[in-house]
Formats: C-alpha cells, structure tokens, sequence
C-alpha cells in the first residue's frame, strides 16, 4: 500500500503532437526505458507537465488558496450539500480526512513526478540544441519549484521527492523534509530555470515558462522568506525583460487577449481544443443564474463567490471593482442569504466570465499565475523594506491604470499597509490572497475579523466557524497520507 502514494506514470503522448503545449493528448501512461531517447519525446513530456499543470488549476486548489481567505466564500445550497468538505475550507471547520485537501496534496505530488521524470531523463538524451535541452530542463525545473512552494505554504514541511518514482516495487515516501529543506530545492530549482529559460517565445510556444517568470517565481519566494534585498534585485531583473502593464486592467482576463505584455506566466486554456477548455464561470458562478449567464439549463457551482469584505475593500472610482466584480439580479436571488449583503443581486468573479459560451461546461480563460502588475506591487513592497530605492515608482503606475491618484510620502509603516491593500485588490480572485496573509503575518488577525462579520450577516454559520488558532495557519496533512506512511500530523489536527 505505502508504494503506491507517491508513484505516478508520466504520460506519453501521440506522436502526432507538435510544439504547442496544448495540442497533446494522452494516449497512454508510460515510464519506461525506452520512451526518453529523442528529443521529440521530451517536448511531449515538458507538454504533459503543462497539461498536469491545467488539471491543478481547475480542481480543488483555489478553494485553498482563495476561498481560505476573506476575498471569497460560497452560496449555501441546503439542496445540494455534497460540497460540504469544500465549504468547511472556507470556515476553518476542516479535518485531515477531507477530500479536497487530499485531491489538491496527490494532485501536487502526481505534477512533481511528472517533472522529476523529465529532470532525470533528460541528460541521456542528444539535443540538436544544446539551448533547447537547457529550456526544457528549465521548464520542468521552474514547475517543480512552483508545486514545491504550493505545497510548503500549504502543509509545511512536506517529503521532498526530487528523482522519480521508477515502478511500485522501488518507489518510496520519504519523510517528511524540512521548510528549510524545501525552500533550499525551491530556490536552486528556480535559479537553475532562469539560467535555462529564454526571455520569450514565439508562435505556438507562446504561454511556456520563461526567464521573467522564474525569477518572478524566485522573487516571491524569497519575499517570502522576507529576505528583502534577494527579493528586490530578483525582481528588478523582471523589470528589464519588455514587460509592461496592459492599458486596461481588464484585457488580463479577456480570452481574446491572452499571453499579452503583462503576462509573465499563465496556465493556458483553449475552449476550442478537446479537454483543453477552462471552467471557471461553471464552477464560480452563482447557483441559480446558469441560463441567464451562460445560455444552458442547469446550475452553476456557487463557488468562490466575492465577500462584501472584497466588495468595499476599493477605494472610490477604482476601475477594477467593475472588471473583477459581477453583480448578477434575478428575482429568484432572494432564495438565498448571501444576495443580502448586495441588495438581492449575487456576486461572481467577471474576471473569468466571458460570454458567450460555445459549449455547456467550457470557457476560454487562461489562469493568471503571475502578472507584471504583481510583480512591481512585490518589488514596491521589497524596496520598502530595504528603504534602498523609491517604491512609489512601482506601486504609483499600477494605481494609476485603474484610475486612482499617485502615493507619496508616507512613512514604512503606512507604505507596508498600502501595498498590502494594493495587492489585495489589484490580485483578488488570482489565487495569491491566502499567501499573502500568511507572508504578511495577519492571517489571524484578518480572518478573525472576517469571521466576525460573516457570522453577523449569513445566520446559516455556527459559532465555531471561522474560529481561528495559529496551529490553523498551516493545512492538515491529509489522513491517508499520515496513516499509509507514518508521518506525523501537523501540530493540532
């Protein structure tokens, strides 16, 4: 039984896929000796680490990484109540046995041997390139590294697996490393990438991992580790690479402007190609509203709704409210508790909302991992730090894009909590709000005050959710995983 956790076949794929990383489709599960020995097996490989990539995405981590936090909650369905384990995310009511922390946990670990197969084959193969050999490491390097900082923000300290998992009979779990252990493979794993990456790309490889985007990567995380001056000369390095910010903040999210000056790093999503759709107003959507938003009969998820919290958190004539926030009216909105806060209107993220809708259960939204907006609002926040440079000449033109007056002047303190509130609502919805409460150190503080006003408002809420303790910080490491191999819990679960 033990063998089978952390054992994962690497996808191999037809050889009629070219060069796009979303024209692949799986045709079988192969790890064997004979696959790796050209170079047109390892670009369907680094293919396949990208299509793994689409699968986490869309599965159960936003609610971790999100719906955890104050930007978002659930609309209350007391018809359909199969996804409880998901809600009790989002009010701290969860135990090590719930399904959606475990999916996300195998999820990551299944992505992670995907790239150390690829790591690990790829030496023995003959490049016509060596440049060529260099990126495709480096892309499965700068993966590795995102799902390893994914993982030790949400669990701690976690097994770290870095060669792969060969067949059930010699696979093996690790115990568990250290944070300092992961971070340590984080940053040599990023750092390896940037040396390997290309600026940019062209044509049909546009959307893969480039330099910008490792080191952007590295940046964060050394923020993280509030190491400020790596963080700053890390990500002034981005500066120089022909990013930009787009003329309206809501050409991001616009499917028929993807991969755009502002985008670092994106998961790619193509509605038009088999399983390759994304999902998000299907998912995110509110409950009753499927016909009127999409044209098809039927419910939408209800999920990852925005919070009044979010809501009032612009400032007045912030042009980014309207581009993130949609407010749906509908008589039949009254049915439910959480269109109060909103006047009977029911909140969902425009962001990922793009009529119309071709098929029933598939959209065209690529995933925002990193945007260059994200990266000035890290390095105002580094800079601060530091106080080795002025911060205001990366905050200031974000503001000014979504209509809002120039800062200056204020002192560290009062600059620390205005980048932090610019972060918040410039990325709301993005998958970074749980992250940066925990780096900021408020995330009891915050949610403790977030509880107190949800319980206020939904009378459907108990009065042990949102009850916050700082063993709570960290997610339970998923039951299964304690029992088959042994580790031990995260402290009080």
């Amino acid at each position: 039984m033990k063998t089978k956790i952390f054992f994962f076949c690497l996808l191999a794929f037809s050889s009629t896929a070219c060069n796009h990383l979303l024209d692949v489709k799986p045709a079988s599960f192969s790890s064997g000796e004979t696959y790796y020995q050209t170079e047109q097996q390892v670009l369907r490989a680094v293919n396949g680490a990208y299509g793994v990539l689409q699968n986490l995405y869309t599965s159960d981590y936003w609610a971790m990484a999100e719906m955890s936090a104050d930007n978002t909650n659930y609309q209350y369905n007391a018809s359909d109540r199969g996804a409880q384990q998901r809600e009790e995310i989002d009010e701290f009511l969860i135990t090590s046995s719930n399904n959606y922390i475990n999916n996300v946990w195998t999820q990551l670990y299944r992505n992670i041997n995907q790239c150390n197969v690829i790591i690990g084959r790829i030496e023995a193969v003959k490049f016509s390139k060596e440049a060529t050999k260099a990126q495709y490491a480096g892309e499965a390097k700068f993966l590795r590294a995102l799902h390893y900082f994914h993982l030790v923000r949400l669990f701690g300290a976690v097994p770290l697996i870095t060669k792969e998992a060969e067949s059930p009979a010699n696979a093996f779990t690790p115990a568990r490393a250290t944070v300092e252990e992961v971070y340590a493979q984080i940053i040599a794993d990023a750092k390896d990438a940037v040396e390997g990456l290309p600026p940019g790309y062209t044509g049909a490889d546009v959307g893969r991992a480039t330099k910008g985007a490792a080191l952007t990567l590295l940046g964060e995380v050394y923020l993280t580790l509030k190491d400020y001056p790596n963080a700053q000369t890390t990500l002034q390095q981005v500066t120089t690479l022909n990013y930009d910010l787009t003329p309206a903040y809501a050409d991001n999210f616009d499917p028929a402007k993807k991969n755009n000056v502002e985008s670092v790093f994106s998961v790619q999503f193509d509605a038009g190609l088999e399983t390759e759709s994304s999902n998000y107003i299907f998912v995110f959507g509110p409950i009753n509203g499927k016909k009127d938003l999409t044209g098809y009969n039927g419910n939408l998820g209800g999920n990852n709704i925005p919070t009044p919290s979010i809501y009032h958190a612009y400032e007045a004539n912030d042009k980014r409210r309207d581009a993130s926030i949609y407010l749906y009216d509908n008589p039949g909105n009254t049915a439910y508790e959480e269109s109060k806060a909103f006047g009977g209107k029911l909140p969902l993220i425009r962001k990922f909302y793009h009529p119309p809708y071709a098929r029933d259960g598939r959209a065209n939204e690529n995933w925002p991992v990193y945007r260059y907006a994200h990266v000035l609002l890290m390095l105002a926040e580094a800079v601060n730090e530091t106080g080795n440079g002025d911060p205001y000449q990366y905050i200031n033109p974000v503001r000014e894009r979504a209509g809002l007056q120039p800062l200056s002047g204020l002192g560290q303190a009062a600059f620390r909590d205005t980048v932090q509130h610019e972060q918040r609502v410039e990325l709301a919805f993005e998958d970074h709000r749980w992250y940066q409460l925990l780096r900021t150190g408020k995330t009891i503080e915050v949610m403790t005050q977030h509880g107190i006003e949800e319980k206020a408002r939904l009378t459907r809420l108990s009065s042990a959710t949102y009850s916050l303790a700082p063993y709570k910080l960290l997610f339970p490491v998923p039951d299964r995983e304690v029992r088959l191999n042994g580790f031990e819990q995260n402290t009080g679960w």
